[in-house]
């Protein structure tokens, strides 16, 4: 009798308890499990940035591959490059990388790394977390902001002390520092104004690392091989995956990153993906540039516009590419005139002008370089 009680109560017990209490038992170990994942993780960071209490001899991961952005040129896999490669690989497998690296230079670093799989577990951890969450970026520079901040501060104890409190003596003090901080204020916004929208010393970085001083400069590797639209169209082009294999399916190493930034060429080929480059030099839509007008036209060398890229292993936009600085170009810069076919059978009283000596040269102001119409339709 009691046995069958028993039975009736479990039933009874199973038929009217909530499925929230099953549910709720998943969610609790869902979040243990998240818990125990982070737990993890931070371990891992510790690890990997190197802030452990044990002395080592061991470099910190940190030191070798960046977890935010180097306006130097680091060779190594950043750890949000290997967090996208390697995260998702067993652990013993993690363990073979981690110990045969893909750059014959890294394996000296990497001889006497001996992690337990524990530690490799949190490294693992610590990696997968950044793979979600991106890498990590230093916080902005508010200083502008405080001393704009400061200003108004002034400005405010200036007029409460002119208007009303009137504690200091001489009225033209509190005058003068209205008219000063309220003055800089306004050259603050001024600039800021100017300045919206140019990216001068933008250096963004890429997601191949990708260096024109070692093919430019040490190998020799023509500017137009690559940027095959510079002569005869308004973009000079981003070279796709299949120009670049011209050369590396043959090169499949490099001598300063190894295989790991050429695999993600052919990784990008294999996977019909292309490979998403950051573009650095950008105008307003409203403005047209050709650059067939300026480097077959006119002559115009890539350096004075980009700053000498071939010596760059990361590029980075050179000037500020204003209108007031194109069109101070325009006014300095002189034509090639009399010997440019370009302009053989146009401007005909320029080159009468210049026949009878009345000009020593034409510059591109004359020939409708400053005209609105030419950048502006």
């Amino acid at each position: 009798m009691s046995k069958l009680c028993l039975f009736f109560s479990i039933v009874f017990f199973l038929l009217t308890t909530p499925p929230s209490f099953c549910e709720n038992k998943n969610t609790l170990e869902h979040e243990k499990s998240k818990h125990n994942f982070l737990e993890s993780s931070k371990q891992g960071e510790r690890i990997f940035k190197g802030l452990v209490l044990k002395k080592t001899k061991l470099k910190a991961c940190i030191s070798c591959h960046n977890i935010n952005f180097s306006d130097t040129l680091n060779w190594n896999p950043s750890a949000w490059d290997i967090a996208h490669n390697f995260s998702n690989k067993e652990l013993s497998d993690f363990n073979s990388i981690l110990n045969t690296p893909i750059a014959k230079r890294m394996s000296e670093v990497h001889i006497d790394y001996n992690y337990s799989e524990e530690k490799l577990s949190h490294i693992k951890n610590y990696l997968l977390r950044l793979k979600d969450d991106g890498e990590e970026y230093k916080k902005p520079i508010v200083d502008n902001l405080i001393l704009f901040l400061f200003l108004g501060l002034l400005i405010t104890l200036a007029l409460v002390d002119l208007f009303f409190t009137k504690k200091i003596k001489y009225k033209f003090i509190p005058i003068l520092i209205f008219f000063l901080a309220l003055g800089y204020q306004f050259k603050m916004l001024g600039e800021d104004a100017m300045a919206l929208g140019r990216n001068e010393g933008y250096a963004p970085d890429q997601p191949i690392k990708f260096s024109h001083k070692v093919h430019a400069t040490d190998n020799k590797i023509d500017c137009r091989y690559c940027h095959t639209g510079v002569d005869n169209s308004k973009s000079a082009v981003i070279p796709s995956a299949n120009v670049c294999l011209n050369c590396h399916s043959i090169v499949r190493e490099g001598r300063n990153s190894g295989k790991f930034e050429i695999n993600k060429i052919h990784a990008a080929v294999e996977n019909n993906k292309p490979i998403e480059w950051i573009r650095i030099h950008k105008l307003p839509d409203h403005v047209f540039f050709s650059h067939a007008q300026h480097v077959n036209v006119g002559k115009r060398e890539c350096q004075e516009c980009h700053g000498e890229v071939e010596q760059m292993h990361i590029v980075k936009q050179v000037e500020d590419l204003s209108m007031g600085w194109c069109l101070d170009c325009h006014d300095k810069t002189a034509v090639d005139f009399n010997t440019n076919n370009y302009y053989s059978n146009t401007f005909k009283e320029l080159h009468l002008k210049l026949a009878k000596e009345q000009i020593d040269s034409v510059r591109v102001k004359d020939i409708g370089g400053r005209e609105c119409a030419r950048c502006h339709y």
